[in-house]
């Protein structure tokens, strides 16, 4: 075991800390974060309205009722999961401005970088075509002044998370070198500080505004647009992602990172997460008869409604026995303190306390035990067996009621209590093993103290 530890420290632990220290890692982190108020709230009206699917008993209740409301209320729901791409897109240019201000200690105002961000952005949302010399709107059905329309602006929803991300970045790099390089307008320290940070980004603008024009009609020309080439590398990252290999991986790699003291799971989760959200907004698409196709299964808090019940590792299970069956005082005493927390999917206590890291009785159903829920849960849902998950939930949500919210239905709670049992059973022979040594050791220290 020790052995697999120093391999696990030299060749993850070194190159993934490495990597989550990144400017753009950090960013991405902090976009995704900031995203989650705005689906759980637009899932929670999806769910409104969709309750009767589920409960068909409350059509006749929902009719006489919250249906006449629908159109009010469901414009949450498009300004939220439907504009995806414009929460991503400021909250990258704000946090990447405000890390390389500090990290390079330069005059640059994170309002700005965001500003300029989505300004790079909106740029990219006209669909052109180049037709005998001349630049020209495309037409179509869906198609307004040649931006592609859904229940809002096709290209701010998922489909443009990507591009939302890679042109802040675009734009907080242009608006670093302008103030690096001293090409920007200075006023006297006398003028207003939000009248000399809007000159300051003057020329910031000017040239971002330029170098997104230019790359947009050298695209075009050549038959495409900054859409279809960033589609082309995240739609197959995306779909292998959304496979039952790809999520078994992503949980070995989240659980192997914390079987070494890093936050497995804040670093794999800056590169799923976008997915899970594009996955989750189309889901939520057909269930409102928006959309035509097959459901996606790792979508919205996969992880945390079948896979990381308890915390990390899938651990709830092992903290109630801790609580009721353990005969360690060790394991007793952290069970009971654990067990609140535990509910919440919050296992600090229980990883760095019992430990699980760098323990070699517990670390094997730490990584298999995830693994096996993910795996168990995604030929679940893709089957057809049980419901896709359609709406967000909060990610400290209770086992069992994340997986009804998340899904409309009792059968995603059913399937969280399946997986979460299978987890249980399968730490349960290293739980009583390590039980039975931390007795033995507890029994001769008080012999040793007598």
């Amino acid at each position: 075991m020790q052995k697999v530890f120093d391999f696990l420290e030299k060749y993850l632990m070194g190159p993934m800390g490495k990597l989550s220290q990144k400017q753009f890692v950090r960013a991405i982190m902090a976009a995704g974060m900031s995203t989650i108020p705005f689906t759980i709230v637009g899932s929670a009206l999806l769910i409104l309205n969709i309750l009767p699917q589920a409960f068909p008993f409350l059509e006749g209740i929902w009719n006489a009722s919250f249906n006449r409301f629908t159109n009010l209320y469901m414009i949450g729901n498009t300004f939220t999961m439907s504009t995806l791409a414009l929460y991503f897109n400021i909250v990258m240019g704000y946090e990447l401005t405000k890390i390389k201000a500090s990290e390079f200690d330069l005059n640059l105002n994170p309002v700005n970088g965001a500003l300029l961000g989505m300004m790079a952005f909106l740029m990219t949302l006209v669909q052109l075509s180049f037709v005998d010399g001349t630049f020209v709107l495309q037409e179509g059905e869906k198609l307004v002044a040649g931006i592609e329309m859904g229940s809002f602006v096709a290209r701010l929803g998922s489909s443009g998370i990507f591009v939302g991300i890679l042109m802040a970045t675009l734009a907080v790099w242009l608006y670093k070198l302008c103030v690096e390089k001293n090409i920007i307008i200075k006023l006297p320290d006398v003028v207003p500080a939000g009248v000399s940070r809007s000159f300051t980004a003057l020329v910031p603008c000017f040239v971002i505004a330029f170098v997104v024009i230019v790359l947009n009609g050298v695209l075009v020309v050549m038959g495409y647009d900054i859409f279809t080439i960033i589609a082309v590398p995240f739609s197959f990252i995306g779909n292998i992602a959304d496979t039952w290999y790809g999520v078994i991986l992503i949980n070995f790699f989240i659980h192997a990172l914390w079987s070494v003291g890093i936050h497995g799971a804040n670093i794999i989760g800056a590169f799923y997460q976008t997915f899970t959200l594009a996955n989750l907004e189309f889901n939520s698409n057909i269930a409102l008869g928006a959309t035509e196709g097959a459901y996606r299964t790792f979508a919205g808090e996969f992880q945390n409604m079948y896979v990381v019940m308890g915390g990390s590792g899938c651990t709830l299970g092992m903290c109630l026995w801790m609580c009721f069956m353990a005969k360690s005082e060790q394991l007793s005493v952290l069970g009971k303190a654990s067990i609140g927390p535990a509910l919440f999917n919050i296992n600090e206590p229980l990883i760095f306390g019992v430990p699980i890291i760098y323990n070699p009785n517990l670390i094997i159903p730490f990584i298999l035990a995830p693994c096996a829920a993910s795996a168990i849960a995604y030929f679940a849902i893709s089957s057809g067996m049980f419901p896709p998950i359609i709406a967000n939930v909060p990610w400290p949500t209770p086992a069992l009621l994340g997986g009804f919210l998340g899904t409309a239905s009792l059968m995603g709670a059913l399937l969280a209590l399946i997986t979460c049992g299978v987890a249980f059973l399968i730490y349960l022979p290293f739980l009583v093993k390590y039980d039975k040594e931390l007795c033995k050791q507890e029994a001769e220290m008080a012999a040793s103290a007598e």
